[in-house]
């Protein structure tokens, strides 16, 4: 794995000609409808379709791979099934035989992507935006193929463009343009503060796509905006323009906002079976198609087959959802481990049970049931802790608990947590050491 600036690259596989020159040409990749089919699936944008078509073609005809980039900005620890959708289709793009960058914004990160934003977002420092890029290195590959991805950092270049290369960088892009954006175009209309470092950023991704000569990037819908000022800066500078092709925002369990860990409506890419089991169980009916689309590999056929015997009576909503929990937790954790989680919710659940293991801890106290759920991740946040105690999700030794600054005193046993229908703790009280 590398270290921050350090670039690896996809091992040589010249002996089987993957390093791009021509060996066996269109023998090494599939026809370009059969290419197409692929990645059109669950994508929303593509610009533009025949540019990709004659891209895809003349790298077939010459047997070189097409450059596929993406970015990710390390602004949070952890990756969600909310990330996944774009890293799945980079697998795509993987499984197609194309080489694909995986692009850690250490620079850009820094900067802070304003897309969507109503406000200017908190900037990051070095030693923030490294740690987090160190976690991404090691979530990613629960889903892209390691031999096969390229890891690089828009700090090798950003950093080296320096004062004058950003000002001439920035001296490309008029600010008309820059403020067709919505998020800009809202804010300046509600008299919300733009900042000037904001601008940049759609400046500095799409030179990532300069500096890498990406073929094609990709994004989430909502940075379309961005993806397409790569395309003109390449264009400016005399270059084939890449093409964009994104995908759509995962809506989390909540069935209404996006996926967010902030939003308390997310599932790690690394949470246990149990808990990747139980969450997905509980998503409402109205997202199954689109998680079936963009989480699994069930061929779209067979969606539409199992959509059409929901609709006839034959399939039942609660089947459909064990299938797609089952799939998704085989996805990170094995078939086996989906089986067994699929059984442990059922008797959790369908039959009022416990887990067969609950996890222990141990705290200095007295402490407050809201710091108790805070301190050991059984919420997102506190104030998400306190939503739950609050609403009545929050039971201590089998009794609901609705104050948050209930007081759990040091004593012999531990104390039976359990929050909503999934996360049970066994927590020990110890005394403070005075």
């Amino acid at each position: 794995m590398s270290e921050a600036g350090e670039r690896v690259d996809a091992p040589d596989d010249s002996d089987d000609g993957s390093d791009g020159k021509a060996q066996g040409g269109a023998a090494r990749f599939a026809p370009v409808d059969e290419q197409m089919e692929l990645l059109a699936r669950g994508s929303v944008d593509l610009v533009e379709e025949e540019q990709l078509r004659d891209k895809l073609r003349r790298s077939r005809e010459r047997g070189v791979p097409l450059v596929v980039k993406t970015g990710f900005d390390p602004t949070a620890p952890d990756l969600h099934l909310g990330h996944s959708v774009l890293l799945r289709k980079m697998r795509h793009f993987q499984q197609l035989g194309h080489r694909v960058i995986f692009l850690i914004g250490d620079f850009t990160g820094m900067i802070g992507d304003p897309t969507g934003k109503k406000a200017t977002r908190p900037q990051l420092t070095r030693e923030e935006v490294q740690q987090n890029a160190e976690t991404y290195q090691r979530q990613v590959f629960r889903i892209l193929d390691r031999d096969r991805t390229e890891i690089a950092f828009n700090s090798t270049w950003l950093h080296e463009l320096g004062s004058e290369g950003m000002v001439r960088l920035a001296g490309s892009y008029t600010l008309a343009r820059m403020m067709e954006r919505e998020d800009f175009r809202t804010r300046w209309e509600s008299h919300q503060s733009i900042s000037l470092h904001e601008l940049l950023y759609p400046l500095a991704q799409g030179y990532d796509s300069v500096a890498l000569e990406a073929d094609i990037e990709l994004g989430g819908h909502d940075q379309i905006f961005n993806l397409l000022v790569g395309r003109d800066l390449m264009r400016e500078r005399g270059m084939e323009p890449q093409c964009v092709l994104t995908v759509p925002l995962l809506v989390g369990t909540d069935g209404s906002e996006k996926m967010s860990k902030s939003l308390g409506n997310s599932i790690g890419i690394e949470d246990s079976p149990r808990e990747m089991y139980g969450r997905t169980m509980s998503i409402p009916d109205s997202l199954l198609w689109d998680w079936y689309l963009l989480l699994t590999d069930v061929p779209e056929p067979d969606i539409e087959v199992l959509r059409r015997g929901l609709e006839a009576g034959s399939e039942h909503p609660k089947a459909l959802k064990q299938r797609l929990a089952r799939t998704i937790v085989a996805g990170y954790h094995g078939e086996e481990a989906g089986l067994e989680a699929e059984r442990e919710f059922d008797t959790i659940f369908a039959r009022g049970g416990r887990p067969d293991e609950i996890d222990q801890a141990r705290s200095a106290g007295p402490l407050d049931l809201l710091t108790a759920l805070a301190d050991h991740q059984l919420a997102p946040s506190r104030s998400q802790a306190r939503r739950l105690i609050e609403q009545g999700a929050v039971s201590i030794d089998g009794e609901k608990q609705g104050d948050p600054f209930w007081r759990l005193e040091p004593r012999e046993a531990a104390y039976q947590l359990k929050v909503g229908k999934r996360r049970f703790l066994a927590l020990r009280v110890v005394a403070e050491a005075s």
